[in-house]
């Protein structure tokens, strides 16, 4: 028994582990116990048992095992830290309690599994699981899968992944245990209950009876949708929600999330990839060659065998499919093509999108086999086709489709049509945008008309499938000219369609599509002119893209689905007849005859051919009136013009009939709907006239109507055939200039250029000059739509007509294509081309470029060169490659089919030879623009490879690699790059270059996209990874392109992609997410799209008639995207459009002064900090260099992109220095104005002139060091601190410039380095320029000497680093340079030291050589100057120093409070005593502030009087303490004079003397505190202390500890030492908090120790039992209101949010400790309102977030006492109150605002105070000011009221103050001022009643009140704080009378002087006794001593404010309440002092 009651004494955890089972089975039992009593999550308990848990459940004994499985569970379920242990404990649970006999244990394994997943942790579970599957215990197996199907049961394949488990499933159900194979079977149906027949392919090789019983299993199961039963922690909330919803009637929101609960399984992700090309026979490719058919099937054969796996590996199948398809395409024996077919169908099947890159090579080939008849053939062909379809897009194999439709062949006709049927199937509207449906119609509806029926049925059922899928709306235009027989059989068709995607497609597609076409009719409008098609083409843009993406899929690259066709519909049907009209027959002329006579008058028909000019001319105009008044519908035209061409016709010769004649031509096109045919009658005649001097003006403009009628590009075309088949030159001049005229109004769109071009030649060619000019002028014009690819048709011009027409071009450089004025408003067809155009500005370009005529250059590609290409001997590589360049070259514009040269040049992208690289990479280059946008087919299979150049090692090739990968991108766009897994591929390779590189291209390409592919998402994990890369740059890179990914994917994705990541490396990427979330840009606005075409792309977005619209445009596209930093929403929006500005490279003056206007430094909070930070985590790179390398500027540039005006940067980061000044300029303009700015950005700025300082121009030199010395006077007139990043980026290269050989930038660069020393300590300059003295540059060293020497003579030795000693020692090596200037600079410095630190010197330097010795001897003889002397002198000879020291000895603004070392703080004030006290600086009586001034001054001066008067003044029972302290006349002389002499080193003197004060002995203690005392009470000197009060207070609290828990304690040591001890310590701290800038340095840590301490004290029984104590514990109370109210206000209140958590968390805290911490904290509250600007929230809601997070509110409930919480709502109310709903903006120090309490919280209280505002202020209103005028509403009247007390409440303007209440009073009588008074203390009450009275009777002659009614409101501290502000000592105001208050003031400054205790005599109860006795009023005293003649009303309102004090904690929150002591007490000290001023006198 002996041992066992051994270990029932032992702690818990150590039962535990104990090898008794007795002894842990109960430890167990008592753990857990402890586990159910904890009740918070966070509890710190639990991380004690984290060891223990494994052992939990691994117990050797069976019986202890469960109930340590219990016990393991609750803390599984209740521990937040329990996912910490998942490894271990499921791997426990898995080897070591499935395999125990009991079914408890088991199911309690199973449980902590599952409690697990429950608590995020799945993967670890299931990882442990699937191990457990190897296990050789089937018990084990069993109880694996049991478990891994009950998770899947309950959280669903969304938690569970199935992968894994699917690939281990045949194997269970090959086991030999029968239990292992039955549960393997349950979990295969619980498999398939969620992911349904993706599970048969996996499992369809397992055995048939298996099988079979899974199948009759899976067909009982029900058909629904499964939900998950159970949810993750995180998910669980949620769910709640989602039940109040749907139990609140909210079914249908809940039932569309369940159904996005199951994803929907692909059945190919399940299965593993075979690799299959090594398991080709190893002779196939001979065998498949071969000339016996049977040999060829057999390899065929051995291919279809392995293409059967469905799913395939990733490899180089080029070989593989260049032989299927060479079998396809040439074998004649069908059976064999219809096997290669197969073989491809299962390639394409296999691979899937892999297989998209070799699509191109094979489709051309299997649809021209079609021609083959045999069924057999033709269905494998077609499955081959359809299979390879899908792998790619139909974008990509259009071009080959396209190019077949034209075969001359039905049968391939007819299965190309329904290829493209099926095709149409798969596609959305969204994939199939305007610009693909087009060409594919226009062939199709070649084919309706086809002679060949099936030909025919079957373009019908593609067209039909066209419709279905796009909608009516998209296809009519191209349906124009189909009669109504063939329209209602494509409608036909298309009702029989079933699409892929869901009938609903084409639908939703038409319904959406319909909606923006009033938009667009507005928007044109609004734009004040007619052109739809341009102006508004970029609005429809966004507007569209929403309803087409959900239409089906992701849409096109930048492709809208053709908003361009709604317009144009829009206006068909308006005129629907029209449109037949343009097809109008030819009439004959008597048949026009007769339409004409039915509508002119018959005169004029008559006297049409007239032989007198004049009948004709009159005939005319009245046809010209006829014409006038017909309406548009009865306007025969052609007959009009029939009659008009009758003879004469054109050829009339009076040029008045003519003029007529032409102009009428123009009006019957105007008003009539004049067709082509109507226009082919005339258009010849107008030719002919229009070279005509008179008539040609007349022509043109008849031309001008026609092309408006019958559409531009038709007229043009047929106007310049016309004039270019006849022989007149003028005629073509002139139609030449019409033409030019008629693009600048007309616009573009549509034109041929090519048939242009050709005709324009021709003009070039010509003799006539004025004709070639015209061309030229023509050209130009184009130019300007075309841009610069125009000049690629005219190279082969002479060299002098080039240079005309480049000198043309140049003319045009620059301009904006006007914007149309015609051709919009009648467009009759204006569908089919225009839309188009209208939709897609970029498109214009591209159609430039596919009108280039392009050659077929496949037959150049011969074997012999593509072997030539491979050759062993790179000579004839070379050669080949040479070929190649050739023929790119010649060839100029190539067609997309290159036969082999894909593949050959692949092969070349890795030789060996580099130069063949980047040969390869030109040729590359030069193929992409040859082959322009085609080049997209060969993305796959060649623009990769050439991303995989970008590894290699060498610098310019991969410059080479990167120029091609531009140049492909530039032609094909991104989404070809994006789609598919090749990029992830590379990514994934750990080649550091690559990795670089490729992500430096995605950051740059990814934001300029609109959309991109999903397959985005597979290269994340790889950015991951390089995040974490060894290779800093690879990082770099990877974090510059995380927030462009996260653009795109969103942050939820992107987080959610860390799952799979080591815990470690999550939290890093989670808080890289974080930083990128802030960073994250918008996704570009619509009308980016024009930028990203260079050629004429850019011209439509400058058809802005002004800079408004785009900027509508940007900002529309900006405001509606949810933003995750709403706070910022204005500076993203302006961000965006400064980016626009960027875009649009408009020219005009306006925008640029628009862009400017704003502030060039944009204020990023905590931008500096973040900065830091990751300079300091390595993420960027330290600015350190010798000269600055590119990656440097490149990341100074991104740095400044977030927080430097777009326009300044670029301006900063030009290659031109002019523009740096320009930079200059602007910064010091802007210097003054963006103060907060500057500071912001100044690591930047300073950053920046570095950079500067490298450069070689003087000119921006000297402006950057003129720029520097504004600066450094501003950051000093700031009080700014540089920090320590700051100075090591900027300091050693602004010491660079000190040795530059002209002596202005000397001079310069030396008084920035003295205004330096004002922001940043002299001690920490001193390295930086000591390491100066090192350079090679002799003028460097020499100048750098030189400023040491001036830094020790102005602040003395210790600014010498690290010691005098080292620093001597180094600066003396210069003796003996063999630069004679820095000799003497070097012996110049060590005089200087001499002249301060005298003899001392020559023991520092240590052994000189002699002659350096002897140098330095004579040097200083020479000086001859002794060290007393060099005080004066420093003050005479740098006054401007001594100065601005002094304006800034106190700075201790913004910079961090460890910037400012103790040590130079301490030199600062250390010099400036001395300065005072050598030249008797008048400054220091003014500094000193107070009303009594000159009396101390006496007394102080006096020392004698103080020592007669000390014995009288001590009459009270202190005389005991103050006796040892009577200190003689000697004694206190002593100690001033000891501190004035050892001012050379006052920092180490004060060292020691605080050192001191914590001694153990109390002597020595006391004469400590005394000595510093002395300082303190000296305001010139109290400046010396800076820079040591945390020491100093550290040294206190010390010796209050010491004092409390030893000297207490101690039985022999008298207590009256012990009081005397604690009197000198408190006068001392009360002195110290006086000094408000010293008061201010105590740091938070400190403060919160001082008031553990001080409370402590307060608290502290034994003291209370002394005589003196209770005196000790009044002045503890005054000092701690001192402390509260002087001390940094976010440092204190920091500190007792930290005090109070401590206390609160402690438990042998006393209760009245934390609430003493909390009356201080009300006590915080009340200053609130003044202090609220001085406070750094931010750092105090993160306090309060901690505390929150420690004590979340349910645990705060739990407190004994209902105070913490009110205290927190107090004070949290109280920030609202104050900063309104700005306080969210405070939120920035805390990391995970989603998990903090405190947001919501403050969301909460915001919401309330809203609501709350209004409803008070109206009751106020009724009850007080109901006379104020109706219209000044309450808050006005509150904030009036506040003004006066407030004025009452200041010294200067008290009088001024109550004045204005009287008047108040007077004027509004029943105005209500008690909420003002009541809250106030009762000192100031009475003071503001007595006032108005005294006022009262001076206004109404009464005279004044006697002075003993009451005493002045001198009050220290007041506890109830007025209105406003808190009432603090208000000066005399009432004339001569002063209070005994002020007397008690002066006592007690004389009483420090002395080092005596002061606190007897205060007036205030000590602070327990206030709080231990709640009932008495703490007024009643007061009232006694005022004699008051308001009694009842103060009773009244006593009462009430005693009851509040009680009841409302936020009313009362004075910490200290002031009352006075007795009224004898005050007489008492009247008596003294009357004393001292008689004995004065």
């Amino acid at each position: 028994m002996g041992d066992d009651s051994e270990w029932m004494k032992l702690p818990v955890d150590q039962k535990c582990e104990h090898k008794l089972w007795k002894a842990r089975l109960s430890g167990y039992e008592e753990a857990l116990k402890i586990f159910q009593k904890i009740k918070d999550e966070k509890s710190p308990e639990w991380s004690k048992f984290l060891g223990l848990i494994k052992k939990l459940v691994t117990d050797s004994n069976a019986v202890v095992q469960l109930k340590g499985l219990e016990a393991a569970l609750v803390y599984v379920e209740n521990a937040h830290v329990a996912g910490k242990t998942t490894g271990e404990v499921v791997s426990g649970v898995v080897s070591k309690v499935f395999n125990q006999p009991k079914a408890k244990a088991k199911e309690l394994g199973i449980e902590i599994c599952l409690m697990y997943i429950e608590i995020e942790k799945g993967e670890a579970v299931q990882e442990e699981l699937l191990k457990g599957l190897d296990n050789k215990n089937p018990k084990i197996v069993v109880a694996c899968i049991e478990t891994l199907r009950k998770a899947l049961s309950e959280f669903g394949s969304k938690i569970i992944l199935l992968k894994p488990i699917i690939k281990v499933l045949p194997k269970l159900f090959e086991s030999r245990e029968k239990a292992v194979r039955d549960e393997a079977k349950l979990i295969a149906v619980e498999i398939y209950r969620w992911i349904r027949d993706a599970l048969r392919p996996p499992l369809q090789n397992i055995n048939s009876v298996q099988l079979k019983e899974l199948e009759e299993e899976w067909v009982k199961l029900p058909t629904g949708a499964p939900k998950p039963s159970r949810f993750l922690r995180s998910q669980q909330e949620l769910e709640a929600k989602l039940e109040q919803q749907q139990s609140a009637g909210g079914d249908a929101e809940g039932g569309g999330d369940d159904g996005d609960e199951v994803p929907q399984i692909d059945a190919y992700e399940l299965l593993e990839a075979v690799e299959i090309l090594s398991k080709l026979p190893k002779d196939f490719y001979d065998k498949i060659e071969a000339k016996k058919w049977q040999e060829r099937k057999e390899a065929l054969e051995a291919v279809e065998v392995l293409v059967k796996n469905p799913k395939l590996e990733a490899g180089d199948y080029a070989d593989l499919v260049k032989a299927l398809k060479k079998v396809v395409g040439k074998d004649t024996n069908v059976m064999l093509v219809a096997l290669a077919a197969k073989c491809l169908t299962g390639l394409a099947v296999g691979l899937r999108k892999k297989f998209g890159q070799y699509a191109g090579h094979v489709v051309p080939t299997i649809l021209e086999k079609f021609k083959e008849k045999k069924p057999q053939v033709v269905q494998a062909l077609q499955e081959a086709i359809d299979a390879i379809f899908l792998t790619t897009t139909l974008q990509n194999i259009s071009e080959d489709v396209l190019a077949v439709m034209d075969n001359k062949n039905p049968t391939i006709k007819q299965q190309t049509s329904l290829f493209i049927a099926r095709s149409f199937r798969h596609c959305t509207a969204s994939t199939l945008p305007k610009s693909l449906l087009k060409p594919f119609c226009a062939a199709l509806l070649k084919h309706i008309n086809d002679s060949a029926p099936e030909v025919r049925d079957a373009a019908f059922e593609a067209l039909g499938t066209a419709l279905k899928v796009v909608g009516e709306k998209a296809v009519n235009p191209f349906l124009a000219d189909v009669d109504k027989l063939k329209l209602d059989k494509i409608k036909e068709c298309s009702e029989k369609v079933e699409l892929v995607h869901g009938k609903k497609a084409g639908l939703a597609a038409d319904k959406k599509e319909s909606k923006p076409v009033p938009g667009r009719t507005a928007t044109s409008g609004a734009a004040g002119d007619k052109d739809t098609k341009d102006i508004s083409a970029p609005k429809p843009g966004p507007l569209k893209k929403a309803p087409t993406t959900k239409a089906g899929g992701p849409p096109k690259k930048g492709k809208p689905a053709a908003p361009g066709s709604t317009g144009s519909a829009g206006t068909k049907n308006k005129k629907g007849p029209e449109t037949k009209e343009i097809v109008e027959p030819e009439l004959s002329i008597e048949v026009c005859e007769e339409k004409a006579s039915a509508v002119l008058p018959a005169t004029c028909i008559q006297l049409l051919d007239s032989s007198n000019w004049k009948e004709r001319l009159a005939c005319m105009e009245e046809f010209q009136k006829a014409v006038e008044l017909m309406d548009r519908t009865e306007m025969p035209c052609q007959a009009l013009v029939r009659m008009l061409a009758k003879k004469p016709g054109w050829k009339e010769t009076n040029f008045q009939v003519m003029q007529m004649k032409l102009h009428i031509v123009a009006l019957i096109a105007q008003k009539g709907n004049f067709s082509k045919t109507s226009a082919q009658i005339v258009l010849d005649g107008l030719v002919d006239k229009i070279g005509d001097v008179k008539c040609g003006n007349n022509a043109k403009e008849a031309m001008t109507a026609i092309a408006e009628a019958c559409m531009l590009p038709w007229t043009a075309e047929q106007v310049m055939s016309m004039a270019f088949s006849q022989k007149n030159p003028k005629n073509q001049s002139e139609t030449l200039n019409w033409l030019s005229n008629a693009i600048k109004e007309f616009g573009f769109s549509g034109l041929n250029v090519k048939a242009f071009i050709s005709n324009v030649k021709t003009a070039l060619a010509a003799t006539n000059p004025a004709v070639r000019t015209s061309a030229i002028t023509l050209l130009g014009v184009m130019y300007l739509y075309v841009g610069p690819s125009l000049r690629m048709f005219f190279e082969d011009e002479k060299p002098a007509l080039l240079s005309q027409i480049d000198a043309e071009f140049e003319k045009m450089q620059g301009q904006s294509p006007p914007a149309p004025t015609r051709g919009i408003s009648k467009h009759s067809i204006s569908g089919t081309d225009e839309g188009e155009d209208g939709d897609e500005p970029d498109e214009v370009g591209t159609d430039v470029v596919d009108l280039l005529p392009r050659t077929e250059i496949s037959d150049k590609i011969t074997s012999e060169l593509v072997s030539k290409i491979s050759d062993k001997n790179w000579k004839i590589r070379k050669e080949g490659l040479d070929e190649v360049a050739g023929i790119i070259n010649e060839a100029k514009f190539i067609q997309p089919n290159i036969g082999e040269l894909p593949t050959a040049l692949k092969g070349r992208l890795n030789d060996s030879n580099k130069i063949l690289v980047q040969q390869t990479l030109n040729i590359l280059q030069q193929l992409a623009v040859a082959m322009g946008p085609n080049i997209k087919q060969h993305v796959k299979n060649l623009g990769i490879p050439i991303i995989t150049v970008l590894g290699d090692s060498k610098n310019n090739v991969r410059a080479a690699a990167l120029a091609t990968v531009n140049a492909w991108a530039e032609q094909t766009g991104m989404k070809e790059w994006l789609e598919g897994e090749d990029l992830s591929e590379e990514l994934k390779k750990e080649n550091p270059f690559l990795r670089q590189e490729l992500l430096g291209w995605l950051a740059e390409k990814l934001p300029t996209l609109r959309s991109t592919p999903t397959d985005l998402i597979l290269c994340v994990p790889h950015l991951y990874s390089c995040l974490e890369d060894r290779n800093g740059d690879v990082r770099k890179k990877a974090q510059d392109a995380l927030p462009f990914f996260m653009m795109h994917l969103g942050y939820e994705k992107m987080a959610k992609a860390t799952g799979k990541l080591k815990p470690t490396s999550k939290d890093q990427v989670l808080a890289m997410l974080e930083k990128a979330k802030a960073n994250m840009p918008a996704k570009p606005a619509a009308s980016a799209k024009a930028s990203s075409k260079p050629m004429g792309g850019s011209a439509p977005a400058k058809f802005q008639p002004s800079s408004a619209p785009v900027e509508d445009s940007v900002s529309s596209t900006v405001e509606p995207k949810p933003d995750p930093k709403k706070a910022k929403a204005l500076g993203v929006s302006s961000k965006a459009k400064s980016a626009q500005g960027k875009k649009v490279p408009s020219k005009t003056s306006l925008k640029e002064d628009e862009d400017k206007s704003g502030p060039i430094f944009i204020v990023v909070p905590n931008g500096k900090e973040q900065r830091m930070k990751d300079e300091k985590g390595l993420k960027v790179l330290k600015w350190n260099f010798t000269t600055p390398r590119d990656e440097y500027i490149e990341q100074l540039k991104t740095q400044m992109s977030s927080c430097v005006a777009k326009w300044l940067q670029d301006e900063m980061f030009h290659s031109d220095f002019q523009h740096h000044n320009k930079a200059l300029a602007v910064m010091v303009d802007h210097l003054e104005s963006e103060k907060e700015g500057v500071i912001g950005c100044l690591d930047l700025i300073l950053k920046w002139l570095t950079l500067r300082f490298f450069d070689t121009n003087t000119s921006v030199l000297m402006k950057a060091l003129e720029y520097l010395k504004l600066l450094f006077t501003l950051l000093s007139e700031e009080e700014y601190h540089l920090t320590e990043n700051e100075a090591s980026s900027f300091i050693p290269y602004l010491i660079l410039k000190v040795g530059e050989p002209k002596d202005v930038i000397r001079k310069d660069v030396r008084a920035i380095l003295n205004r330096m020393c004002l922001v940043y300590p002299a001690s920490k300059m001193f390295p930086f320029i000591m390491e100066g003295t090192k350079s090679k540059n002799s003028k460097q060293r020499a100048e750098c000497l030189e400023e040491l020497g001036c830094l020790v003579e102005s602040y003395g030795m210790n600014v010498c680093q690290p010691t005098p000693g080292k620093a001597l020692k180094e600066i003396a090596i210069h003796i003996g340079d063999r630069d004679n200037a820095v000799r003497n600079a070097a012996l110049n410095t060590i005089v200087t030291v001499y002249n301060v630190h005298g003899d001392q010197v020559f023991k520092l330097i240590g052994t000189l050589s002699e002659k350096d010795m002897s140098m330095l001897e004579e040097r200083i003889k020479r000086s001859a100057k002794r060290p007393s002397a060099a005080p004066v002198k420093q003050v005479e000879e740098k006054p401007p120093r001594t100065q601005s020291i002094n304006s800034n000895a106190n700075m201790l603004r913004k910079g961090p409070a460890e910037d400012m070392s103790s040590k130079l703080k301490i030199m600062y004030r250390t010099y400036r005593i001395q300065a005072r006290s050598m030249s008797g600086h008048p400054e220091a009586a003014q500094i000193v502030r107070r009303e009594f001034q000159l009396d101390l001054d006496e007394i102080e001066n006096d020392n004698g009087t103080v020592r007669c008067e000390m014995p009288e003044l001590v009459q009270h029972k202190l005389d005991d303490i103050f006796e040892p302290v009577l200190i003689p006349e000697p004694k206190i002389r002593a100690v001033s004079p000891h501190f004035d002499d050892m001012h050379s080193n006052t920092a180490s003197t004060i060292n020691f003397i605080i050192s001191q004060v914590a001694s153990g002995d109390i002597n020595t203690s006391i004469q400590a505190l005394t000595q510093i005392d002395e300082v303190l009470r000296q305001e010139d000197k109290a400046e010396a202390m800076s820079g040591h009060i945390d020491q100093f207070l550290i040294a206190t609290f010390m010796q209050l500890r010491l004092i409390y828990n030893t000297h207490m304690a101690d039985e022999k040591l008298e207590k009256d030492e012990i009081i005397k001890l604690y009197s000198c310590i408190i006068g001392n701290m009360i002195s110290l908090f006086q000094i408000e800038s010293l008061a201010r340095e105590a740091s938070t840590g400190v403060l919160k120790d001082l008031m553990h301490g001080l409370i402590t004290l307060m608290l502290d029984s034994r003291i209370e039992d002394l005589e003196e104590g209770q005196q000790v514990i009044r002045s503890v109370n005054l000092l701690v209101v001192k402390v509260l109210e002087k001390s940094d206000q976010t440092n204190i209140l920091s500190a007792l949010l930290v005090l109070l958590q401590d206390s609160l968390l402690a438990t042998a805290s006393s209760p009245k400790f934390s609430e003493l911490v909390m009356k201080c904290l009300w006590r915080m509250v009340r200053l609130l309102p003044d202090t609220i600007n001085s406070i750094n929230l931010d750092r105090i809601l993160l306090d309060i977030h901690i505390f929150m997070k420690v004590f979340p509110k349910e645990k705060l409930k739990q407190c004994k006492s209902e105070f913490p919480i009110r205290t927190l709502k107090t004070l949290l109310h109280t920030l609202c109150k104050l900063k309104g709903p700005k306080i969210l903006d405070h939120l920035t120090m805390i990391d995970n605002k989603n998990e903090s309490e405190l947001e919501a919280h403050l969301c909460r209280m915001m919401k309330h105070s809203m609501d709350q505002t209004g409803s008070k202020s109206d009751k106020e209103t009724e009850k007080g000011a109901s006379r104020i005028d109706e219209k000044s509403s309450k808050a006005k009247v509150n904030d009036f009221l506040a003004e006066i007390f407030k004025k009452i409440g200041s010294k200067e303007n008290t009088k001024e103050g109550l004045a204005e209440l009287y008047e108040y009073k007077k004027k509004y009588s029943d105005a209500d001022i008690e909420p003002f008074l009541k809250n106030s203390s009762q000192f100031f009450q009475s003071y503001v009643e007595r006032g108005l009275r005294v006022i009262e009777m001076e206004r109404e002659g009464k005279g004044r009140i006697p002075a003993s009614t009451g005493i002045s409101p001198q009050t220290e501290v007041s506890c109830m704080p007025a209105p406003t502000s808190t009432v603090s000592s208000i000066g005399n105001t009432n004339g001569e009378e002063v209070g005994p208050s002020v007397y008690l003031e002066r006592l007690k400054i004389l009483r420090q002087r002395c080092g005596l205790d002061n606190t007897k005599q205060d007036e205030r109860p000590p602070l327990t006794s206030l709080l231990s006795k709640p009932a008495v009023p703490p007024v009643a005293s007061s009232t006694d001593m005022l004699h008051s003649k308001l009694s009842q009303l103060r009773e009244s309102r006593e009462q009430h404010q005693h009851s509040d004090l009680d009841s409302n904690q936020t009313h009362s929150s004075g910490s200290v309440t002031t009352s006075s002591s007795s009224t004898a007490n005050i007489d008492d000290l009247k008596k003294r002092l009357e004393r001292i001023k008689s004995s004065r006198k």
